[in-house]
């Protein structure tokens, strides 16, 4: 270029202001360059580490049958087992007699309803039974006393000889009215002691009237009458129980067990009047 008279000037260069020779003017100084870090050989340690930690995952993840042993280890060798296995199918055998096995029922059972029920019913009658019983012998010992303590008449024996030859109403409840205060005796007949039929079978037994030893026997050997008709010797039944019309809707009677022979009001309308002999 300088051969054709054509000078080169460097950028930044103002040739107008720049009077020296320009063959004279010397290059600028270099500027040294700040070193960029190394971006390839960070990456390339990166997949490194990447391969190496993928690496020991997989082997621990590798299940112990996965590594193969040498065919040739003693420890390893086929077996007796093992070969019994390869040789072909296995049978069991069973005993017939499991099949006859029978199956119990398990000890332990739940208590139904309907066998609580039993059990209460059982244990209430078996403690009515044990009254049952205490009443039998103390009916037994009152009957002990009471045959000892009375040496008078039996009722059979007025049958045999009536004390009052002739039956009116007011003789019978005159009778049986002085036979107040003598207590009561289950199964008693004499004044030692009467219950309510045995009562009344006594008195009627002095006037040659033969009447048997209850109150549903009695109530059906009389003749039925209205309760506004009823006079004092009348009998008056009740369901289990009788006794005499004392009027006035009265009745003399032995109650029960622990009482004495007395009058009292009918304390119920459940009763009939019946009358006997007359």
């Amino acid at each position: 270029m300088a051969g054709y008279g054509i000078t080169r000037f460097r950028r930044g260069t103002n040739p107008k202001l720049n009077t020296q020779d320009p063959r004279e003017v010397s290059p600028p100084a270099p500027v040294p360059r700040q070193p960029r870090p190394s971006i390839r050989r960070g990456s390339l340690g990166n997949i490194v580490v990447m391969t190496l930690a993928g690496g020991l995952v997989a082997t621990l993840a590798l299940p112990a049958y996965a590594f193969t042993p040498g065919k040739g280890e003693i420890r390893y060798g086929a077996t007796a087992a093992t070969e019994l296995a390869r040789s072909g199918a296995q049978a069991v055998e069973v005993s017939t007699l499991a099949a006859t096995t029978s199956v119990s029922r398990d000890g332990f059972t739940a208590t139904t309803v309907e066998e609580l029920a039993s059990r209460a019913r059982a244990r209430a009658a078996a403690t009515a039974a044990r009254a049952a019983e205490a009443r039998r012998k103390e009916v037994a010992r009152q009957m002990t006393s009471y045959a000892a303590s009375y040496t008078g008449p039996s009722a059979k024996q007025y049958l045999a000889a009536p004390a009052h030859p002739n039956v009116s109403l007011s003789s019978v409840y005159n009778v049986a009215a002085q036979y107040q205060g003598v207590p009561y005796v289950y199964g008693g007949s004499t004044p030692a002691g009467f219950d309510c039929s045995g009562l009344v079978m006594y008195v009627y037994a002095q006037f040659g009237v033969s009447l048997p030893h209850s109150s549903a026997g009695q109530a059906a050997a009389g003749t039925r009458v209205a309760t506004s008709s009823a006079r004092p010797g009348d009998l008056v039944v009740m369901p289990g129980h009788i006794g005499f019309y004392a009027g006035n809707g009265n009745i003399l009677h032995a109650p029960y067990s622990g009482t004495r022979v007395r009058v009292q009001p009918i304390w119920t309308s459940n009763y009939y009047i019946v009358r006997i002999g007359t």
